[in-house]
């Protein structure tokens, strides 16, 4: 069986962190993805689909302390669908992704270079938020 989720999108909202009985960190966000599609008529649509994510461990603790609102993400992942019943007895169910590896693509538009400025900086490759690696040598 294959369970595997691959999206590029942006936070919509700062991650919120918390622990489990554990002690295993969790962070949760969720992601805005775009899609462009052609309508009948040959017009481009643009539709934003809204996903939650959830990380576990040293991923989770590094996404915590790195993300915030707006910033693009490469996330690769897998699908896991939560039941339970609510408190008049009525089963529900949601599906998450729970983030195995993600890169950072960008930072949120208010932190990026100017217009004017952007030719004089140099292009930074996205950044890996899934080594242990924080010595850069």
């Amino acid at each position: 069986m294959l369970n595997k989720v691959l999206l590029i999108g942006r936070l919509t909202r700062d991650p919120e962190i918390r622990f489990l009985s554990s002690g295993m960190q969790v962070t949760s966000f969720t992601l805005a993805v775009n899609r462009r599609y052609k309508d009948r008529e040959g017009n481009w649509q643009e539709d934003s689909n809204f996903f939650d994510v959830e990380a576990y461990g040293n991923l989770a603790e590094r996404l915590g302390r790195q993300l915030s609102k707006g910033h693009q993400i490469f996330l690769e992942g897998s699908l896991k669908q939560d039941k339970w019943e609510n408190s008049a007895g009525e089963k529900r169910s949601k599906v998450k992704i729970v983030a195995e590896k993600v890169s950072l693509l960008s930072k949120p538009a208010s932190s990026q270079p100017s217009k004017e400025s952007y030719f004089e900086t140099d292009f930074n490759e996205p950044t890996d938020l899934n080594t242990d690696d924080d010595v850069p040598f």
